[in-house]
């Protein structure tokens, strides 16, 4: 009997003795026990009925509008009709921003964020099918030449103002130019379509169940998804990349939307904003709360440097906000300034956020990495 009570003690300070990262130092450790009470069910319920099936389901809409603007482009090419279906694309990739980070499920099934939003577009690639009328945008080496940045070169590339553009439209490639613009936005269609009827007929079921605390588990998942596309995707991807820093010389034209010019910010707060919106258990579209990432940390009584963790990364994603606000187009930055000073600067706020996400809080949570950072960073 004193043997196994001694084995209970040993293992008891061994968990001891890996206690939370997260905790500055000379905080008290939480009291054994302490966030057990924090039910992973109720936060996998607010992510899919009030987060991500809204998210998708508005952007499923925002596509159908895409695909009514582009009809009405083809069947009357003029500039005005142009101009709605660069409304309709804004509107659909501004949507976009909110569901690219839940590469989970069925998006991870179809490889939705590298279907929908490769960039840069190859727009040789894009050209060389027009003219042959030979392509399967099925294939994964032709994801650079589809999704939103193949429409960006369709409807803003193809000529130095809308009046080039329509008249490109107008003259002898206009039949395999609608061809090629149809077969990209029925791919989004169905790829979206597709996704978002698994996750409302049985998928949402299955996410919501596994609700345990494994690598394997909804919520262990999704939080390597999301902080995978806040690193990879948000920072590195449309603002990193493009300034340099990881290839030591800026690349303006791997901006998001390099061919409209002036929405790759609008985008990148955007998708901030829908990091942040998540963290915080924000329903899209209104202004309704639940369990989320920043209640499971203050459940948890997590803290860093002797301040709330929770209240540390929303500070954190504020302050990034704040500077890249304070910028003028990303495309401009990178073009006009050698070196772009401001928007490194921004960027740094924006790295800031990554050790809190990726170190601090899911070691409070007890959730590993299951993906390798290869920035070098």
């Amino acid at each position: 009997m004193m043997k196994k009570f001694f084995g209970i003690i040993c293992i008891l300070a061994i968990i001891g003795a890996c206690s939370d990262d997260s905790i500055g130092e000379g905080e008290p450790n939480p009291s054994p026990g302490e966030g057990e009470m924090f039910e992973r069910s109720s936060m996998l319920v607010n992510w899919a009925d009030n987060i991500i099936i809204p998210s998708y389901t508005e952007f499923s809409s925002d596509l159908a509008t895409l695909k009514a603007s582009l009809e009405a482009y083809q069947s009357d090419v003029n500039e005005t009709n142009l101009i709605e279906l660069r409304s309709s694309w804004i509107a659909a990739y501004t949507t976009w921003q909110h569901v690219a980070m839940f590469e989970i499920g069925p998006a991870e099934s179809v490889g939705y964020q590298l279907n929908m939003n490769i960039y840069p577009t190859d727009s040789e690639k894009i050209e060389s099918f027009i003219i042959n009328d030979n392509y399967d945008l099925s294939l994964s080496s032709n994801r650079d030449a589809k999704g939103f940045p193949a429409l960006d070169y369709l409807i803003n590339g193809l000529g130095e103002n809308d009046a080039a553009i329509v008249t490109r439209y107008n003259g002898t490639e206009k039949e395999p130019l609608f061809a090629y613009l149809n077969s990209v936005v029925d791919d989004m269609v169905n790829l979206t379509d597709s996704v978002l009827s698994e996750w409302t007929g049985g998928y949402r079921d299955t996410f919501v169940a596994n609700d345990g605390a494994s690598a394997t588990a909804s919520v262990d998942r999704l939080v390597n998804d999301y902080i995978f596309y806040f690193e990879k995707y948000l920072r590195a991807g449309k603002m990193g990349i493009p300034l340099g820093v990881f290839s030591g010389s800026p690349l303006p034209q791997n901006v998001e939307a390099y061919y409209k010019g002036d929405i790759s910010k609008t985008l990148f707060l955007e998708g901030l904003n829908a990091v942040q919106n998540f963290f915080n258990g924000k329903s899209f579209g209104t202004n309704g709360n639940g369990e989320s990432l920043a209640t499971y940390l203050d459940e948890l009584n997590s803290v860093k440097n002797g301040e709330d963790l929770a209240l540390l990364i929303n500070k954190q994603f504020d302050l990034a906000r704040e500077a890249v606000l304070g910028l003028s187009t990303f495309r401009g930055e990178i073009e006009n300034n050698n070196p772009p000073t401001d928007m490194l600067l921004a960027y740094d706020e924006v790295q800031k956020a990554v050790p809190l996400l990726k170190v601090d809080m899911v070691s409070a949570m007890s959730i590993s990495i299951d993906f390798v950072d290869a920035d070098g960073d």
